[in-house]
């Protein structure tokens, strides 16, 4: 008689992926969770309800690193603040996640396209079809970053909810031997992406709800760290006023609208002197909150601004007082 341990090693030989199967046994999300396993046998309301209470749990396991989290935006925010690019590199639901905060840059912080870019495995078409194997190759990440010509002042992020995507793995690995900043983003703890990482952000929010669907509670944690990522990163590079986004860029109606109020709640200032600010300052936010202010020009404006690095605060406090 074929013992059970005979047997596995029989499946392991056949099916040549035991090490692989073994391997994620040891994650905790790819954990089996047998209190779940007639999920499919509940009302509506009920999974619900307990896909509700999974998700809870995710801003507090996000808390526990909120120390390591902190220290990588200082880091990333000083070496933007050098000329440095944010990149973004992941396969599939970790990729996706790195490439949507990525283009939610620009609109946000009026931000250059090329400041804050998404790789992913495979390439754009893998945003909406699989491309098989792209993840298991370090090789591909490095020459994706190759071909942004990756300098020291750069920080590269590796996302993984596994901590194992050898695409994330190399990206980091290939971005460190270069010199530029390291983060690695994952959800299970002592990951290889965390090791291989100058700041190893392991958010550990414990067996999915789905056995190994890392887009749920894996996919919303790493999305509440590239916000915070992201977005304190550019408070700190002086893209905001307060809570206010003075460097949102007017490309539709609504941000047009948009860009009105953010004047209007940072002056105070009348429709009249809103749109004559605006129109002097060729519809930037920042420089026409300065211009009424700081009773400054336009051309002024954008010199101080300038000579502040962006920062409003500071070009407020340089601006000439009049009495």
């Amino acid at each position: 008689m074929t013992s059970h341990t005979e047997a596995d090693t029989d499946a392991t030989t056949r099916d040549g992926y035991g090490e692989l199967r073994a391997q994620l046994a040891t994650l905790t999300t790819e954990a089996f969770r047998p209190e779940l396993a007639e999920i499919d046998r509940l009302p509506t309301a009920e999974i619900a309800r307990i896909m509700n209470g999974e998700d809870r749990t995710v801003p507090a396991a996000v808390a526990e690193r909120l120390p390591e989290i902190s220290a990588a935006i200082d880091a990333t925010a000083a070496r933007m603040a050098r000329g440095g690019r944010l990149i973004y590199a992941g396969a599939g639901t970790a990729g996706r996640l790195g490439v949507l905060d990525a283009s939610e840059c620009p609109p946000t912080f009026n931000t250059d396209p090329a400041d804050v870019i998404g790789l992913i495995a495979g390439g754009p078409s893998a945003m909406v079809t699989a491309v098989e194997g792209a993840e298991d190759s370090k090789e591909l990440a490095a020459a994706d970053l190759d071909a942004l010509d990756l300098t020291a002042d750069d920080t590269v992020v590796g996302i993984s909810a596994s901590g194992r995507t050898p695409y994330a793995i190399g990206a980091v690995e290939h971005a460190r031997a270069k010199g530029a900043l390291t983060l690695g983003l994952s959800c299970n703890a002592d990951s290889a992406l965390g090791a291989a990482a100058e700041h190893p952000l392991e958010v550990v929010v414990g067996p999915e709800l789905l056995t190994g669907s890392t887009r749920l509670k894996a996919g919303t944690a790493q999305k509440l760290v590239l916000n915070m990522l992201s977005t304190i990163t550019m408070i700190r590079l002086g893209k905001t006023y307060g809570n206010l986004m003075v460097d949102v860029r007017a490309s539709n109606e609504k941000l047009r609208a948009r860009s009105r109020r953010i004047v209007s709640l940072a002056t105070g200032a009348s429709d009249s002197e809103i749109e004559a600010a605006l129109a002097a300052t060729d519809g930037e936010v920042k420089n026409a909150i300065l211009t009424i202010l700081g009773r400054v020009d336009g051309p002024t404006a954008a010199t101080l601004l300038s000579a502040s690095d962006g920062h409003l605060r500071a070009a407020l406090a340089a601006a000439p007082r009049t009495t």
